[in-house]
């Protein structure tokens, strides 16, 4: 510190507490929520496929630490904590993920202190579903962690699409959902397993849906966001991530890219969150989910 800067921020206290909130159809969910005495917005973080709400929970925590006024973390339905409600009959599909459970999640945040700013944060798949959800216009601002096409053309995982077809169709089919060993993370339901391994098939992912209509609400984003890709991820590939972000073609995008040097280690698809990284990677995408400051850590595109 130099006689003209200003002293470190003190950090923020930081209180947790599980709730529950219920989606527009009645779905039950599980989340976290973490708050703290700055005033800085919400922070909404929306989970990878497959991946405990746990794993967010550091950076949930770091960024109200920061001066967010409150993070959440959730799980999706049928996942983690959020499991289906006794008797619930309706098929759980993918895109309820993006339509139903992003959407309660905000309006949960939105009840602390409604209309108060809030941002969001997505890896993978919660990037994807920004573009989905319907909302994307109560975000001010919006991080993408390995967002991507999930095409199987445009993977470097010579093997996902053996996996996913070979294997996880068929287990997913005789389970009712897919079990750890098949190596996708978490379990997750069959229904919504097949959903991914079919759009995995398609060139265009699921903008090659004719049922997923809500795929045109991309072009309506004009959410500012910050995508970040890892060199060393084998799904969020440049060819990938490229054929995902063109569709967000109303909004303003940029697109840095981390390597596992500048990292200190290796990071891949699902890394960036652990706690590892927490002071050397965190700091960058909080400050501009917070506050807007501009991304410094990575290459640009």
């Amino acid at each position: 510190m130099t006689a003209h800067s200003p002293p470190p921020a003190e950090p923020h206290s930081v209180s947790k507490l599980d709730i529950r909130f219920g989606a527009a159809d009645g779905f039950s969910l599980a989340g976290t929520l973490f708050e703290g005495t700055g005033n800085g917005p919400f922070v909404l973080i929306s989970s990878a496929t497959a991946v405990p709400r746990g794993l967010y929970a550091g950076f949930a925590s770091a960024a109200v630490s920061a001066g967010a006024r409150a993070a959440l973390t959730y799980d999706y339905r049928g996942t983690g904590g959020s499991n289906a409600p006794p008797g619930w009959k309706k098929r759980i599909g993918m895109k309820d993920w993006a339509l139903l459970d992003l959407p309660a999640a905000a309006a949960a945040l939105d009840r602390l202190a409604p209309g108060h700013a809030m941002v969001g944060v997505g890896q993978s798949y919660g990037g994807q579903a920004l573009g989905l959800c319907g909302i994307s216009g109560r975000f001010q601002r919006y991080g993408m962690v390995a967002t991507m096409s999930g095409y199987f053309g445009g993977l470097d995982d010579r093997t996902a699409k053996w996996r996913m077809l070979g294997v996880g169709v068929p287990v997913s089919l005789a389970f009712g959902h897919t079990p750890k060993w098949l190596g996708i993370g978490e379990p997750i339901p069959g229904t919504v397993f097949r959903d991914w391994a079919r759009w995995c098939s398609k060139p265009n992912y699921f903008f090659d849906d004719p049922t997923l209509v809500e795929a045109a609400r991309f072009g309506n984003v004009r959410t500012p966001i910050l995508a970040l890709g890892m060199e060393d991820d084998v799904w969020g590939t440049r060819r990938a991530v490229a054929a995902l972000m063109r569709h967000y073609a109303s909004a303003s995008i940029e697109q840095r890219w981390i390597s596992p040097e500048e990292a200190g280690q290796p990071i891949g698809h699902l890394g960036y969150f652990r706690s590892r990284f927490a002071g050397t990677l965190w700091p960058d995408l909080i400050g501009w989910l917070l506050e807007g400051r501009p991304a410094r850590i990575g290459k640009p595109a």
